[in-house]
Protein backbone atom coordinates (compact mmCIF):
# COMPACT_ATOMS: atom_id res chain seq x y z
CA UNK A 1 0.00 0.00 0.00
CA UNK A 2 2.73 2.06 0.49
CA UNK A 3 4.16 1.86 -3.14
CA UNK A 4 0.83 3.09 -4.06
CA UNK A 5 0.44 6.16 -1.86
CA UNK A 6 4.49 6.98 -2.85
CA UNK A 7 3.41 6.20 -6.59
CA UNK A 8 -0.14 8.31 -6.24
CA UNK A 9 2.05 11.33 -4.36
CA UNK A 10 5.05 11.24 -6.97
CA UNK A 11 2.27 11.58 -9.71
CA UNK A 12 0.75 14.42 -8.15
CA UNK A 13 4.44 15.98 -7.79
CA UNK A 14 5.06 15.82 -11.11
CA UNK A 15 1.63 17.51 -12.26
CA UNK A 16 2.07 20.28 -10.10
CA UNK A 17 5.43 20.85 -11.42
CA UNK A 18 4.34 20.55 -14.71
CA UNK A 19 2.34 23.59 -14.08
CA UNK A 20 5.62 26.07 -14.44
CA UNK A 21 6.57 24.77 -17.62
CA UNK A 22 4.46 24.92 -21.02
CA UNK A 23 5.26 24.88 -24.79
CA UNK A 24 6.48 28.26 -26.29
CA UNK A 25 3.04 30.31 -27.25
CA UNK A 26 1.91 30.70 -30.64
CA UNK A 27 1.83 34.76 -29.88
CA UNK A 28 2.68 35.71 -33.59
CA UNK A 29 1.24 39.48 -34.77
CA UNK A 30 -2.06 38.46 -36.58
CA UNK A 31 -1.38 41.30 -39.27
CA UNK A 32 1.08 38.12 -40.91
CA UNK A 33 -2.39 37.43 -42.19
CA UNK A 34 -2.79 40.60 -44.19
CA UNK A 35 -1.43 39.12 -47.22
CA UNK A 36 -3.85 36.67 -47.68
CA UNK A 37 -6.67 38.73 -46.95
CA UNK A 38 -5.77 41.45 -48.93
CA UNK A 39 -5.38 38.77 -52.24
CA UNK A 40 -7.98 36.43 -52.00
CA UNK A 41 -10.57 39.69 -50.73
CA UNK A 42 -13.28 37.57 -48.77
CA UNK A 43 -16.52 39.22 -48.26
CA UNK A 44 -17.12 40.64 -44.42
CA UNK A 45 -18.84 37.21 -43.53
CA UNK A 46 -16.06 34.74 -44.86
CA UNK A 47 -13.89 37.29 -43.60
CA UNK A 48 -15.41 37.05 -40.21
CA UNK A 49 -15.67 32.82 -40.22
CA UNK A 50 -11.55 32.78 -41.09
CA UNK A 51 -11.40 35.24 -37.98
CA UNK A 52 -13.50 32.96 -35.46
CA UNK A 53 -13.01 29.36 -37.20
CA UNK A 54 -9.41 29.34 -39.38
CA UNK A 55 -6.48 31.88 -37.65
CA UNK A 56 -6.07 30.47 -34.34
CA UNK A 57 -4.94 26.96 -35.96
CA UNK A 58 -3.65 28.42 -38.90
CA UNK A 59 -1.28 31.43 -38.39
CA UNK A 60 0.86 33.21 -36.76
CA UNK A 61 -1.17 34.05 -33.59
CA UNK A 62 -3.52 32.09 -31.25
CA UNK A 63 -6.23 33.29 -29.32
CA UNK A 64 -5.59 31.07 -26.13
CA UNK A 65 -8.28 29.65 -24.18
CA UNK A 66 -8.53 30.26 -19.90
CA UNK A 67 -7.75 26.19 -20.07
CA UNK A 68 -4.02 26.33 -22.07
CA UNK A 69 -2.75 27.32 -18.57
CA UNK A 70 -3.49 23.46 -17.73
CA UNK A 71 -0.85 20.80 -18.50
CA UNK A 72 -0.70 18.47 -20.10
CA UNK A 73 -3.56 20.35 -22.17
CA UNK A 74 -1.41 22.86 -23.23
CA UNK A 75 0.69 20.49 -25.08
CA UNK A 76 -2.12 19.08 -26.83
CA UNK A 77 -3.01 22.13 -27.82
CA UNK A 78 0.22 22.92 -29.08
CA UNK A 79 0.99 20.72 -31.24
CA UNK A 80 -3.38 20.56 -32.82
CA UNK A 81 -1.74 24.36 -34.03
CA UNK A 82 1.73 23.13 -34.99
CA UNK A 83 -0.43 20.12 -37.28
CA UNK A 84 -2.86 23.46 -38.82
CA UNK A 85 0.12 25.34 -39.80
CA UNK A 86 1.52 22.31 -41.22
CA UNK A 87 -1.07 21.85 -43.51
CA UNK A 88 -2.05 25.43 -44.42
CA UNK A 89 -0.37 28.73 -42.85
CA UNK A 90 -2.17 31.53 -43.72
CA UNK A 91 0.58 33.82 -42.59
CA UNK A 92 2.94 32.33 -44.82
CA UNK A 93 0.83 32.77 -47.70
CA UNK A 94 2.82 35.13 -49.53
CA UNK A 95 5.41 31.85 -49.26
CA UNK A 96 3.40 29.67 -51.78
CA UNK A 97 3.42 29.65 -55.35
CA UNK A 98 -0.02 29.98 -57.35
CA UNK A 99 0.39 26.44 -57.81
CA UNK A 100 0.14 25.75 -54.21
CA UNK A 101 -2.66 28.84 -53.27
CA UNK A 102 -4.90 27.57 -55.80
CA UNK A 103 -4.32 23.71 -53.81
CA UNK A 104 -4.88 25.36 -50.62
CA UNK A 105 -7.94 27.32 -51.72
CA UNK A 106 -9.17 23.87 -53.02
CA UNK A 107 -8.55 21.91 -49.88
CA UNK A 108 -9.75 24.88 -47.22
CA UNK A 109 -13.03 24.79 -48.87
CA UNK A 110 -13.34 21.17 -49.74
CA UNK A 111 -12.87 20.60 -45.68
CA UNK A 112 -15.06 23.09 -45.08
CA UNK A 113 -17.82 21.70 -47.39
CA UNK A 114 -17.07 17.99 -45.80
CA UNK A 115 -17.06 19.26 -42.41
CA UNK A 116 -13.75 18.18 -41.87
CA UNK A 117 -13.07 21.71 -40.94
CA UNK A 118 -12.82 23.14 -37.83
CA UNK A 119 -12.29 20.06 -36.33
CA UNK A 120 -14.85 19.32 -33.93
CA UNK A 121 -12.61 19.21 -30.98
CA UNK A 122 -11.95 22.57 -31.53
CA UNK A 123 -15.91 23.68 -31.77
CA UNK A 124 -16.75 21.20 -28.59
CA UNK A 125 -14.95 24.58 -26.95
CA UNK A 126 -15.25 27.16 -29.42
CA UNK A 127 -18.67 27.57 -30.19
CA UNK A 128 -19.00 30.46 -31.94
CA UNK A 129 -16.82 28.43 -34.83
CA UNK A 130 -19.75 25.96 -35.37
CA UNK A 131 -20.63 26.87 -39.15
CA UNK A 132 -23.85 27.04 -40.42
CA UNK A 133 -25.15 25.41 -43.74
CA UNK A 134 -25.08 29.70 -45.22
CA UNK A 135 -21.89 29.83 -43.51
CA UNK A 136 -20.28 26.80 -45.49
CA UNK A 137 -22.08 27.98 -48.70
CA UNK A 138 -20.69 30.97 -48.61
CA UNK A 139 -16.89 29.75 -47.78
CA UNK A 140 -17.40 27.19 -50.75
CA UNK A 141 -18.47 29.84 -53.00
CA UNK A 142 -15.45 32.35 -52.27
CA UNK A 143 -12.96 29.32 -52.17
CA UNK A 144 -13.85 27.95 -55.58
CA UNK A 145 -14.06 31.66 -56.86
CA UNK A 146 -10.54 32.66 -55.34
CA UNK A 147 -9.08 29.41 -56.59
CA UNK A 148 -10.28 29.98 -60.11
CA UNK A 149 -8.83 32.77 -60.06
CA UNK A 150 -5.37 31.07 -59.44
CA UNK A 151 -6.53 28.84 -62.05
CA UNK A 152 -6.21 31.47 -64.46
CA UNK A 153 -3.21 33.66 -63.13
CA UNK A 154 -1.45 30.03 -63.90
CA UNK A 155 -2.98 29.13 -67.17
CA UNK A 156 -1.84 32.42 -68.42
CA UNK A 157 1.48 32.39 -67.73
Amino acid sequence: MKIVKKGVLSIAIVLILAQFVGPKKNDGALTTVDTFLTETNPPADVKKILETTCFDCHSAKTSYPWYNAITPINYWLEEHIKDGKKHLNFSKWNDYSLKKKAHKMDELYEEVEAGEMPLKSYTWTHAEAMLTQDQIVAVVVWGKGVQREYEQQITAK
